[in-house]
């Protein structure tokens, strides 16, 4: 009998790969903003129980950073209150709740990876809504598995991949920031961490996935020129020049330091991390594939 599993943010990064990812054994039900408003109680509570799925994955999110700057109460509408209502509804009925958070909910002033139970501190609007979400969800359900994830990237929608080599295509020269530093994470990969997830349902709690590794996001926009150039999807000399993010003034503050510890992800999914620069190759690919379909 195949389990029911409804997807929230279905039109976004990791939505899209989510639906391309289903194990074999699971029933996946995707609805995108369009469909449903997280944040609308009565709404949430008349999918439920329409649907009865018997898990609820919340990919669902404001992700727009530095418009959160000057839109707080979308913001924590999106990230906070519709995360809070859907637990509150899993907790009614009875069913499995895996949310999306972020790397975000830190300051970056650590020097180690951080631990899932590192204090929080965000640093910005966007940060604190999706705090404040974990927060509501673990409030109204502290089984749920509350799972944070950052600089994401993938075929589908905008991210730094895509537009870097937008960017490269049309410029000789590009400067990029060198003094922020984290994990890429391509949303294929954080879908298969969620399946995993979904198949463990006694797994609660914070969990941290990104890909293995570290990078700033200079070393990133390298690996993209390199990576890119060799699969043909450039064709001429960029230069891509350092500089401190001091120069590269942003509504929001971003923390300096993103890494996340997987230590328990990789023991309790039972999955081998990979290095960013191997899925970056890997996604490149894809996006080739998909251009060329």
């Amino acid at each position: 009998m195949k389990q029911n599993v409804l997807i929230l943010g279905a039109g976004g990064q990791l939505g899209r790969e989510l639906q391309r990812t289903v194990p074999a054994g699971v029933e996946s039900i995707a609805m995108a903003r369009t469909q449903l408003d997280i944040s609308d109680a009565s709404a949430v509570e008349d999918c439920l129980a329409a649907l009865m799925p018997q898990q609820v994955i919340n990919a669902a999110a404001y992700t727009a950073v530095d418009k959160a700057e000057s839109e707080p109460a979308a913001a924590h509408r999106g990230n906070a209150e519709g995360p809070g209502v859907l637990a509150a509804a899993c907790a009614r009925h009875g069913l499995r709740f895996i949310h999306i958070s972020t790397d975000f909910v830190f300051d970056g002033t650590a020097s180690q990876p951080y631990r899932p139970e590192a204090p929080a501190a965000p640093l910005g609007e966007y940060g604190r809504s999706k705090r404040a979400g974990e927060v509501a969800v673990q409030s109204a359900l502290p089984e749920a598995l509350i799972l944070r994830t950052g600089w994401v990237y993938s075929s589908f929608g905008g991210n730094f991949v895509k537009t870097m080599l937008r960017l490269m295509r049309e410029r000789d020269e590009l400067a990029v920031v060198t003094d922020q530093v984290g994990t890429p994470t391509w949303a294929h990969g954080l879908a298969e961490a969620v399946w995993a997830a979904a198949a463990r349902p006694k797994l609660g709690g914070f969990y941290h996935w990104s890909d293995a590794g570290v990078c700033s996001w200079y070393d990133f926009a390298v690996a993209i020129y390199e990576e890119g150039l060799a699969q043909g999807l450039l064709t001429k000399p960029v230069t891509i020049r350092p500089i401190p993010a001091a120069e590269y003034p942003t509504p929001a503050q971003r923390p300096a330091y993103s890494v996340l510890d997987k230590s328990s992800s990789w023991r309790d999914f039972a999955l081998t991390g990979v290095h960013w620069r191997q899925q970056l190759r890997a996604m490149l690919a894809d996006l080739k594939e998909l251009a060329d379909a």
